[in-house]
């Protein structure tokens, strides 16, 4: 099993930056895919971005050129480097982790772009 815990989120301009960490402990190697999701009011949960053990990087069209995923293996931690924000950006972000059998989410972490 693995838990994640998600740290970084919080309140920022439009236009504005942040940085999210995802921190996986517990069954880490048998992770293949790890990324991030998000929960927007009265919204579906939608992929954000997501990165496979090869370094295959994949992103929503919406994260297409102002977001990127980076993994640091040696600390078991996804970062999700979030430029440009907007507005829409507003959602509650989740970390994911699937090794081919199990999914786990972490609680997730609020990201408010004021306007």
């Amino acid at each position: 099993q693995v838990q994640l815990v998600e740290s970084g989120g919080g309140l920022v301009q439009a236009g504005g930056s942040l940085r999210l960490s995802c921190v996986a402990s517990g069954s880490v190697f048998g992770i293949n895919v790890i990324g991030w999701f998000r929960r927007a009011p009265g919204k579906q949960r939608e992929l954000v971005a997501d990165i496979t053990r090869g370094g295959i990087t994949n992103y929503a069209d919406s994260a297409k050129g102002r977001f990127t995923i980076s993994i640091d293996n040696a600390k078991n931690t996804v970062y999700l480097q979030m430029n440009s924000l907007k507005p829409e950006d507003t959602a509650l972000y989740l970390c994911n982790a699937e090794n081919g059998l199990i999914e786990s989410w972490g609680q997730g972490i609020q990201v408010t772009v004021s306007s």
